[in-house]
């Protein structure tokens, strides 16, 4: 299902600002989530000491995740590569998920959560992400049903929102995507990566008495 719009056809009132700002929105709260919870977990611990078995293992899923993340964002931008104010793209994550890249930018941030070996912490940074994405998803919607009309109407009736539904999978067409989209994707989902070192070093000041615990997470 394709829709090419001319510039002179949208007539939403944020139309002149074209997607980029929403996408720049949705970079920015990426950021900020990254940061606020990488703030709370510097005073924070799980119930789990550090080498046992519960604690490594929720660890290691937490690092399956991230990179789940990461090659996820990298499958929806192949599909999406910079069409999404001109067409409905419904191919590959696109046909079991209207926000993919969102989808996976959660699931690296549980995995970020899991990194102090706690399930509290990866279901609630999981939490926290989908919630922030939210708000962006709304404004994006409300620009993309001016944007693409009907074509757009008929795709969000029948793929959901965020929660994937695997039953609906189609290949679809990739399109003609950019390099350049794929490579700011890669850049901005390294951002998960950087938990990996930093959680340890945080660990290891924890544990040395240089960071005081304020609280545990079980």
């Amino acid at each position: 299902m394709v829709n090419e719009v001319k510039h002179s056809e949208v007539k939403h009132p944020e139309a002149k600002y074209g997607l980029g700002s929403y996408q720049h929105t949705r970079r920015m709260v990426l950021a900020g989530v990254v940061v606020v919870l990488f703030a709370m977990l510097l005073f924070g611990q799980s119930v789990f000491p550090p080498d046992t078995p519960v604690h490594e293992t929720i660890e290691m899923v937490g690092i399956l995740l991230i990179f789940l993340g990461i090659v996820g964002r990298l499958w929806s931008t192949l599909y999406i590569g910079g069409r999404k104010s001109s067409e409905v793209v419904t191919g590959g994550p696109y046909s079991i998920t209207r926000n993919p890249l969102y989808v996976f930018s959660t699931v690296a941030a549980a995995g970020v959560g899991a990194q102090i070996g706690s399930v509290t912490a990866m279901i609630g940074f999981a939490v926290l992400c989908a919630a922030a994405f939210h708000i962006v998803i709304l404004r994006e919607e409300k620009y993309l049903r001016y944007a693409l009309g009907a074509p757009f109407e008929a795709y969000v009736a029948r793929v959901p929102r965020f929660f994937p539904k695997l039953s609906l999978y189609q290949e679809g067409n990739t399109g003609g995507f950019k390099p350049r989209l794929l490579l700011t994707t890669l850049l901005d989902g390294l951002v998960f990566l950087v938990a990996l070192p930093a959680f340890e070093l945080i660990d290891g000041a924890q544990q040395a008495g240089i960071l005081p615990v304020l609280f545990r997470f079980p």
